[in-house]
């Protein structure tokens, strides 16, 4: 693709949107959660591993521990047993008590409505953050950016950036902030039915004519 302005890139996007609401009209965050505690939680344990993982263990990890003064005061052994098939899980497990912990000491348990708030609670990245401000608040504070919104972001030439935080920054300049999490997860549907990594469905992608990494 020739080089494009900012004008240009930004029309691009919102037609990518555009077709991609379309195409998914019913995208939306796959980790099942019912408030704000279980949803951090949830995103702490999906680290390299599959939503569906998770969604299969949080059901009986919630059941024993409910909220946050609960698993804060958890035996870590019984937490790791009900995490274990999530990989990593004495790291996980480490990481929601701490995040338990974090908002019994500085939140009355309460889960913070605010970036800097969350950034500050243990196991919480900028990600993490942004998926509980957007799907639990309904908060626009930045773009979700995984694997998968960072494969199709740099595919669809919206950015050449390889780090989460950059690639975020330059989609932010090309969506309105109202966009923001539902982009997220329409590029997490794209990218896990279409745009696969290794060999991506271009013949069937709806935006295959605004991408310059298409193969038709």
């Amino acid at each position: 693709m020739p080089r494009e302005s900012k004008a240009k890139k930004v029309q691009r996007a919102d037609e990518v949107w555009a077709l991609l609401r379309d195409a998914y009209p019913d995208a939306h965050c796959a980790l099942d959660f019912e408030n704000a505690f279980q949803l951090g939680v949830a995103t702490i344990l999906s680290a390299q591993t599959t939503d569906e993982r998770v969604n299969g263990v949080t059901p009986a990890l919630f059941r024993r521990f409910p909220d946050a003064e609960a698993l804060a005061s958890a035996p870590r052994e019984d937490v790791e047993e009900l995490v274990r098939s999530t990989g990593f899980f004495r790291n996980k497990a480490k990481n929601i008590q701490g995040f338990a912990r974090g908002l019994m000491a500085d939140h009355q348990g309460a889960v913070p409505r605010s970036m800097d708030e969350l950034h500050a609670l243990p196991g919480v990245g900028r990600k993490t953050a942004n998926v509980i401000l957007g799907n639990a608040f309904g908060i626009d504070e930045g773009i979700v950016v995984d694997t998968h919104v960072k494969r199709l972001a740099r595919r669809l030439g919206f950015t050449t950036q390889t780090t989460p935080e950059k690639v975020e920054a330059d989609l932010m300049t090309l969506v309105p902030r109202e966009r923001w999490t539902l982009l997220a997860h329409l590029l997490i549907w794209h990218g896990r039915r279409v745009c696969d990594a290794r060999s991506p469905a271009c013949e069937r992608c709806v935006v295959s004519h605004l991408c310059p990494s298409s193969r038709v």
